[in-house]
């Protein structure tokens, strides 16, 4: 039986209810198929697909076709699963016809149920437009990577009084854009819960303490897999990367030793057919 897919009512029936919304990152065909069967509420085809999947030093660099691609690859491995298209850096900012034309490609030719973008106040214009536009929107502040060089790096934000009261004027001005949804990333736990009861919709925490309505993770942190550097609020679930290290190490070895592959690895010639094989080479003047 297939995984009935929840929709926006669903997760604010979930936030009355006080039950728990589960949230990943997927950024391939295999990995939403896993988090699908897994049950996962939500899937987020992050920009973080930048340093989890190409390599590249941050999010900045990635491009509209790159988000469109991949979330075209998480929809088919997860068609029963609310998939959010994350907007990438210059594909909102710069004007509101830009925005909503960008939200609009993810629904078009990727068909996801959401978009999110990062901003508080600052955003509020573009927020609107694509709302507007009737495209579902999952705003996101606190810590915001594609600005993090003017918030002074990746690191925690809202820790003074000063600091925190901005984030959550970022979080009310987001929810009176029209957004649907919110991400809270890299707060004090003190600040969401207070942003969790100030605001009506829900609330997602990543690095942001349980005091909200869900949790969203990086998938490649959560199982092992991201090595270059492992944030304060992940949780590995497992270890992946030294599973899959420990199998290939193995695979060297027994290629350079010829242990692999053996006779069962191999395909067999159908009963007799060596035979005549052999005599028809031979009899076309081969050199065997």
């Amino acid at each position: 039986m297939a995984k009935k897919k929840l929709m926006l009512n669903d997760f604010y029936l979930m936030k009355k209810e006080s039950r728990k919304i589960t949230w990943l990152t997927s950024y391939d065909f295999p990995t939403a198929q896993f988090a699908e069967a897994a049950g996962l509420d939500m899937l987020l085809v992050g920009d973080s697909l930048g340093m989890c999947v190409y390599g590249y030093p941050g999010t900045v660099p990635v491009t509209m076709d790159q988000c469109i691609m991949h979330c075209e690859a998480v929809r088919r491995g997860a068609p029963n699963t609310f998939v959010i298209g994350d907007m990438p850096f210059l594909s909102y900012q710069t004007c509101n016809e830009k925005a909503v034309e960008n939200a609009g490609r993810f629904l078009k030719e990727a068909n996801v149920d959401a978009i999110k973008l990062e901003g508080g106040v600052r955003v509020v214009p573009r927020i609107k437009a694509i709302v507007e536009a009737g495209i579902v929107v999952v705003g996101h502040v606190g810590l915001t990577p594609q600005s993090s060089g003017a918030l002074g790096g990746h690191k925690a934000q809202g820790r003074t009084a000063e600091a925190a009261k901005l984030v959550v004027e970022d979080a009310l001005a987001v929810q009176d854009a029209g957004a649907h949804l919110i991400l809270v990333e890299a707060v004090p736990p003190e600040v969401t819960r207070y942003i969790h009861r100030a605001l009506t919709i829900p609330v997602l925490s990543i690095g942001a303490g349980p005091h909200c309505d869900g949790q969203l993770l990086i998938v490649s942190d959560m199982i092992g897999q991201f090595q270059a550097f492992t944030a304060k609020f992940v949780k590995k679930y497992s270890n992946v990367a030294e599973i899959i290290i420990k199998a290939m190490s193995e695979y060297c070895g027994e290629v350079r030793s010829g242990v692999f592959p053996s006779y069962e690895h191999c395909y067999r010639m159908i009963e007799g057919e060596e035979q005549r094989f052999l005599e028809l080479m031979q009899s076309e003047g081969a050199k065997l």
